[in-house]
């Protein structure tokens, strides 16, 4: 590190790998660093008894931007994995998203015009609202909504639905068709080999420092590079300055089966409000081999966030947000680029990630 870097990269996960990559090719030299002991965020996984598996949570790549999965597919295989979702309320299973299998499962319907009549009419009985609650009432209905949707929505987020915006729910989509798969995108798959080692094909050429606290060294990491680009939390680059933002955490149990296969599928969640755990994600699904006879099972449970633990859903109501503007304003953007989850308090998927490092990565090469 004798000659300054044009970029020190905080955070090794995927926009912190993807700016390091674009900017690489551009010719610049990058240095990444990561409070972790290990690359790829959330994205990491790790082989255990030959099984990838998702540390942070289930990880599937779904886009529809033909750039973007070409450019993940420069650096790993894919496979042609399709999410998807059962629910488990009360012992019997839903498909999820809502299509005609939860149709069938719900009234036995199994016709798409009786399902669209019957949604129709649904929507004719109830006003739409903004909050969570009333949005899904007046779309799907009491019945659905009570069995597939409050019990998790008010686990995972800590609060009442009706205290939630609408906003968290309407990506969900309704299908009158059999299709269950749970994103619409084009291209949808995951890395072979697994997240860690896609990531660190990215980062090929570039010095990485993991266990490295930005935040407790910056005086002496600043020096190292003309430019900082910056995805750990917002509030915690100026000190909280004005209070935390609010975070859902989450809580992971492993464990490891002497059987073949345990519930069939790579996710199950539990829509039940008394059950505390939203999903068991069995990850032998994501890429079967089915010469391992055993399997990993990650029970998933919603937490309260506190400092000290990890962030993982912004709480994105009209007070953090407020605050979220607030201490973004207090960028020094001659000097910080600010990206990814954390550093814009906002909820992405992997394509979005990659999406916004290569905009900002092309804005900090275009001649101004």
């Amino acid at each position: 590190m004798n000659k300054k870097a044009d970029y020190l990269i905080v955070g090794a996960g995927l926009f912190g790998a993807t700016f390091a990559r674009m900017m690489t090719y551009a010719g610049k030299k990058c240095i990444v660093i990561d409070k972790r002991n290990h690359i790829a965020g959330n994205c990491y996984t790790k082989q255990r008894s030959g099984i990838e598996v998702h540390e942070y949570g289930p990880h599937i790549f779904h886009t529809n931007n033909k750039i973007i999965w070409d450019f993940v597919n420069r650096f790993s295989e894919f496979n042609r994995y399709t999410h998807k979702v059962k629910a488990d309320y009360k012992h019997k299973l839903y498909s999820m998203p809502i299509n005609l299998n939860t149709f069938n499962d719900m009234w036995g319907i199994t016709c798409p015009q009786i399902a669209v009549e019957k949604i129709t009419q649904i929507q004719k009985e109830h006003q739409v609202w903004e909050n969570l609650e009333d949005w899904c009432i007046a779309e799907i209905g009491e019945e659905l909504y009570k069995k597939l949707v409050y019990g998790y929505t008010k686990k995972q987020w800590g609060r009442e639905p009706r205290d939630l915006p609408s906003a968290i729910i309407k990506r969900l989509p309704i299908r009158y068709t059999f299709d269950d798969s749970y994103f619409n995108d084009t291209y949808q798959g995951i890395p072979v080999n697994g997240y860690t080692v896609m990531i660190s094909n990215m980062l090929d050429g570039t010095a990485v420092h993991l266990g490295e606290d930005y935040l407790e060294k910056r005086d002496y990491w600043d020096k190292q590079a003309k430019r900082v680009v910056y995805t750990g939390a917002l509030d915690e680059f100026f000190d909280y300055r004005y209070d935390p933002l609010e975070w859902r955490s989450l809580r992971f149990e492993h464990k490891l089966y002497a059987v073949q296969d345990y519930q069939g599928r790579a996710q199950i969640n539990y829509t039940h409000p008394d059950i505390p755990q939203t999903r068991k994600v069995e990850h032998k699904h994501f890429n079967y081999d089915p010469k391992i006879k055993d399997t990993i099972v990650t029970t998933e449970y919603p937490e309260k966030w506190e400092l000290g633990k990890e962030r993982y859903y912004p709480v994105n109501d009209v007070a953090n947000n407020a605050k979220a503007k607030a201490y973004t304003k207090k960028i020094d953007r001659q000097k910080y680029v600010f990206g990814g989850r954390l550093a814009r308090y906002q909820y992405y998927d992997m394509h979005q990630v990659i999406a916004s490092a290569m905009r900002r990565s092309l804005d900090e090469l275009r001649p101004y």
